[in-house]
């Protein structure tokens, strides 16, 4: 069982860059794999970056690779990620997920965050 619970969105210009946090609970927060998925209005949900329990990091190659990282600090129980070069259509509430290994689909993960919103403006 974790708990998690994003933070870090709003709103930001074009070119401009943004760091999410994904903030977990329970001992075991550092034997799960997080993922970062984004969701925007009319699209299905979208992977974004996810990292391994032994801090593999991999990233959507088709949208945001070169431009997000993705981090975890297993002292803090806390993933994140780091949005540079935005563009408008990086627009979406963002989602971090937990799972015993990572994904690239979302029914993979097994916990689910709140979401925060994101919004970049031309």
């Amino acid at each position: 069982q974790v708990q998690l619970v994003e933070s870090g969105g709003g709103l930001v210009q074009a070119g401009g860059s943004l760091r999410l946090s994904c903030q977990g609970s329970g001992r075991t927060f550092s034997t799960y794999a997080i993922g970062w998925f984004r969701q925007a209005p009319g699209k299905k949900r979208e992977f974004v970056a996810s990292i391994s329990r032994a801090g593999a990091t991999t990233s959507n190659p088709d949208s945001v690779k070169d431009r997000f990282i993705i981090s975890r600090d297993n002292a803090k129980k806390t993933v994140y990620l780091q949005m540079n070069s935005l563009k408008t259509e990086d627009t979406a509430v963002y989602s971090c997920a937990a799972g015993l290994a990572w994904s690239m689909t979302d029914n993979e993960y097994e916990y689910w965050g709140q979401g925060t919103q994101v919004t970049v403006s031309s």
